[in-house]
C-alpha cells in the first residue's frame, strides 16, 4: 500500500504544475462545456455547425498568410485567392458532378483543384514581390482586382448557365454521422453529424500547419526569414527559396479556403467570398500570426456571422420574454448582417495596439545590404 502511494507521489510530480490563471481558465472552461452540453437547443447546435463552417475557412486563409508574412512578404491578396481558387475549383465541380462519381471524391477533387488553382494564382504576387521587388501592398491589390475581373469573365464565358453565377448540388456531399465519435457530449453532434467531411479536413489541415510553422526546421528557417533575412541568409538559409515556397503555401491554403467557404454554406458561387480573405487578414493581426490565437479568432469572427445570418434560431428561442421579442422584431436585419464587420473592426482595434509582426515583413531582400 505505502508503495503505491510513492508511485502516486512520484506520477504527480511528473504532472506539470499549473499556474492559478490557467487552472481557473480550465475550470471555467469545464462550466461552459458542461452548460453547453445540457442546454443547447437542437437550432443552436445548427447555428454552432454553421459556425463551424464560416470559422474553419477564415482559419485556413489566415494561417496562409502568417505563412507569407512569417517569410516577410505581407500577402492582402488573400482576398482574391480565396475567390480564384473558389472559381475554379466550383467550376470544376459544376461540370464534373453528374459524372457518376461519388459525392465525397468530387469535392475533396474540388478541393485539390482549389488548392492548385491557389498555387498558380499567388506565383503572381510572388514573383512580382520577391523576384521584381515590387510594393507588396500594391500587387496584392492588383491581384484582389484581377481575380474579381477574371471570376465574372471566366465565369460567363465557361459556365454552364452563361452567367457569372455556378451553380452545383450539394445533395449527396454531407455524410449522415461518424461512427463512435457521433456519441461525444456536445461536439460530437456539431463536428460528427451531417457534416461534411472536407471540414474536418480542414480542422486536421490547420493543424498540421501550424505544427510545421512551429515544431520543424523549416518552420524555423521560415520565421528567420521574417525577422532577419540577412542574418538567416548569413546562416546558409536560401531566403529567396524560402519566401516563395512560402506564398505558394499562401496561395494553396487561400485556395482551399475559397472551396471550403463556398461548398458547405451555398450552392452557387457568385464571383464572390463575402470579405472573407480581408477578414482573415483581421483574424491573422488579432491572432498576433500565432495558429492557437488564430483559431480563436477565427472562431469568434465565425460565430458573430453565424449569429447574423442565423437570426432566426436565437429570435424563436428567445420569443417567449415579451420585451426581447419586441426588440428583436424592430431590430433591423441590415445591422446585424454588418456585425460581424463593424465588431471585427473594433476588435482589430484593440488587438492591434499589441500586436507585432515580422520585422522585416514588407521589405524586399536584397542580398548585396547585408
Amino acid at each position: 500500500m505505502t508503495e503505491n502511494k510513492s508511485k502516486f507521489k512520484v506520477f504527480l510530480a511528473k504532472l506539470p504544475k499549473l499556474s492559478k490563471k490557467q487552472i481557473i481558465t480550465i475550470a471555467v472552461l469545464l462550466v461552459l462545456y458542461v452548460l453547453l452540453a445540457i442546454f443547447t437547443s437542437d437550432k443552436m447546435y445548427d447555428l454552432l455547425t454553421q459556425t463551424i463552417y464560416s470559422a474553419i475557412p477564415l482559419a485556413i486563409v489566415a494561417m496562409g498568410g502568417m505563412y507569407s508574412e512569417r517569410s516577410g512578404v505581407v500577402n492582402i491578396a488573400l482576398e482574391g485567392t480565396m475567390m480564384f481558387g473558389a472559381f475554379v475549383g466550383i467550376l470544376c465541380l459544376s461540370h464534373i458532378q453528374h459524372a457518376g462519381i461519388d459525392g465525397q471524391h468530387i469535392i475533396f477533387l474540388a478541393l485539390l483543384i482549389g488548392a492548385i488553382s491557389g498555387v498558380i494564382f499567388s506565383a503572381l504576387h510572388a514573383f512580382a514581390s520577391i523576384t521584381m521587388k515590387s510594393d507588396q501592398t500594391i500587387s496584392g491589390t492588383a491581384l484582389n482586382m484581377l481575380a474579381a475581373g477574371l471570376a465574372i469573365f471566366m465565369g460567363r464565358a465557361l459556365s454552364l448557365g452563361r452567367t457569372e453565377e455556378i451553380t452545383f448540388s450539394s445533395t449527396h456531399h454531407r455524410i449522415s454521422a461518424i461512427p463512435l465519435l457521433r456519441h461525444i457530449p456536445f461536439f460530437g453532434k456539431i463536428l460528427f453529424e451531417d457534416i461534411y467531411l472536407i471540414s474536418l479536413f480542414g480542422i486536421l489541415l490547420f493543424i498540421v500547419m501550424g505544427v510545421i510553422a512551429y515544431k520543424t526546421k523549416f518552420g524555423l528557417r521560415l520565421r528567420a526569414c521574417g525577422e532577419n533575412p540577412h542574418a538567416a541568409d548569413a546562416a546558409g538559409i536560401n531566403v529567396i527559396r524560402t519566401r516563395y515556397i512560402a506564398v505558394l503555401i499562401s496561395g494553396m491554403l487561400g485556395g482551399i479556403g475559397g472551396v471550403l467557404l463556398i461548398i458547405p454554406t451555398t450552392v452557387s458561387f457568385i464571383a464572390n467570398v463575402y470579405g472573407f480573405g480581408f477578414l482573415a487578414l483581421a483574424v491573422l493581426i488579432s491572432g498576433q500570426w500565432k495558429p492557437s490565437r488564430i483559431m480563436i479568432f477565427a472562431i469568434f469572427f465565425g460565430l458573430l456571422r453565424s449569429i447574423a445570418f442565423g437570426f432566426a434560431f436565437i429570435k424563436a428561442d428567445l420569443s417567449h420574454i415579451a420585451f426581447l421579442k419586441t426588440f428583436l422584431d424592430k431590430l433591423p436585419t441590415d445591422i446585424l448582417n454588418m456585425l460581424p464587420y463593424v465588431v471585427t473592426l473594433i476588435v482589430l482595434a484593440f488587438t492591434s495596439l499589441k500586436s507585432r509582426g515580422p520585422k522585416a515583413a514588407g521589405e524586399p531582400y536584397d542580398q548585396g545590404k547585408r
